[in-house]
């Protein structure tokens, strides 16, 4: 079959792995992002059952290895510091993988890998994002930001939980399928070198009020804080603007201000961050993932937010079964030049409605229930008592080497779905 012509908008961890595989296929492919470069910031990601599956098949899985964060374990302090069980990592490369999995890595290295692995066959174009699209049996042409016009045979949004790309496939008058979870996040980093025996462990410290913080290290001068919230526990907090960093950084110092542990040292390290990045948890949920010849992947399509430890799973199993579905649907760009079939709106539009339908019912198994309720972090302790037996239960289950912290929030278990497997896609990376 011919070559396809292919937009990709977004450069992230899903564009990237999309790009990966379509011009392993040998397709046109052409990546833009919005920003002027490959954005190799964020803080530390895993893969998980589907998603390491689809990174082995590309053969990817030794150039991960040397850029993986080495995590050790999980453990629960108090207000005082003492820990209250331990679980380690799971590193047999097999099965659930716990709440440290044996693939952990820094977004930015992930990005920066997949990116590597394709850029010698990938058009990318920085700086660049779309104004609009207009569709025909044909192709679709994009009008793009520098005033360019291009035809492409299939173009795929990207470009994360905010999409531009979304709100052009639903128009003008549909509401943004987002539903929000009510619970706030910051991120950032801290610079202070590893001590003697700390290890690279990550460290959970729960309070009352539904709030908590995890300390992760990937790196031996500094590491990764995040907060977790309901932004009712703070009236500067809730009240702050997206992306107003002094309102969102002093509302969550309000919210945490005295809870105890290293919260002090913590706070601090937020006040001096230049990294820092404040998300507003919600879930993406559609009816449809494409129209015509316009596709969604990744978080742009079925953000399943970062609680449930699975977006980046979701962006890589998605990203190899659209290609799969690509592959059977309008073929690989081999000899021959039969272009009408393999670019044919059938053939695409086909190729679109069987990737919805091989991977919805991975993406409906890791959402499932999260769009129940808009208070989130009302599935945590909230009063002193709740938060101590939840101490005591962590205890107990980490002694029998039972992870139900991981099971209860983490939406690993695919409940028997099995990312598919196509020929000619399980490639030896060159």
């Amino acid at each position: 079959m011919a070559q396809l012509k292919v937009l990709v908008c977004g450069a992230g961890i899903a564009g990237n792995a999309l790009a990966f595989w379509l011009s392993k296929l040998g397709h046109e492919t052409t990546v833009i992002e919005r920003f002027p470069g490959l954005r190799v910031t964020g803080l530390q990601v895993d893969l998980r059952g589907p998603g390491i599956q689809a990174m082995r098949r590309m053969g990817l899985e030794e150039a991960f290895r040397a850029r993986s964060v080495p995590e050790q374990g999980l453990q629960l302090v108090d207000r005082k510091g003492r820990s209250w069980g331990y679980i380690p990592a799971n590193r047999s490369g097999k099965g659930l993988q716990s709440s440290t999995t044996d693939f952990e890595i820094m977004r930015g290295d992930l990005c920066q890998l997949l990116y590597d692995h394709c850029k010698d066959r990938v058009r990318y174009r920085f700086g660049m994002y779309v104004r609009d699209i207009s569709q025909t049996e044909e192709y679709a042409e994009v009008h793009l930001s520098d005033g360019s016009r291009e035809r492409f045979d299939l173009v795929v949004g990207a470009d994360g939980a905010g999409s531009h790309m979304r709100k052009m496939i639903l128009g003008p008058d549909v509401a943004d399928p987002v539903h929000p979870l009510g619970a706030y996040a910051g991120y950032f980093t801290i610079r202070e070198p590893v001590t003697d025996g700390e290890g690279y462990n990550a460290t959970i410290f729960m309070a009352p009020g539904s709030k908590g913080i995890m300390t992760r290290r990937g790196h031996p001068d500094k590491y990764q804080a995040y907060m977790f919230c309901n932004p009712n526990t703070s009236q500067r907090l809730r009240s702050a603007s997206k992306g107003d960093i002094d309102d969102e950084k002093q509302g969550l110092a309000e919210a945490f201000s005295g809870t105890g542990w290293k919260t002090n040292e913590i706070l601090k390290g937020l006040a001096n961050a230049d990294d820092f990045y404040c998300e507003r948890m919600a879930v993406v949920t559609m009816d449809h993932w494409s129209r015509g010849r316009i596709a969604l992947l990744g978080d742009a399509a079925y953000c399943p937010t970062a609680m449930t430890g699975m977006g980046t799973t979701c962006a890589m199993a998605g990203a190899y079964v659209l290609a799969g579905e690509i592959l059977r649907h309008c073929g690989m760009s081999v000899k021959g030049d039969d272009l009408n079939a393999a670019g044919s709106k059938d053939s695409i539009t086909t190729a679109l409605a069987t990737y919805e339908g091989k991977l919805r019912p991975f993406i409906n198994t890791v959402q499932r229930g999260l769009t129940d309720s808009e208070d989130y972090m009302s599935k945590f302790p909230s009063s002193p008592i709740a938060v101590q037996m939840m101490y005591i239960l962590f205890w107990v289950t980490s002694l029998l080497r039972l992870d139900l912290l991981a099971k209860y929030i983490l939406r690993e278990d695919t409940k028997g779905w099995m990312l598919p497997v196509y020929k000619d896609m399980d490639f030896v990376s060159g």
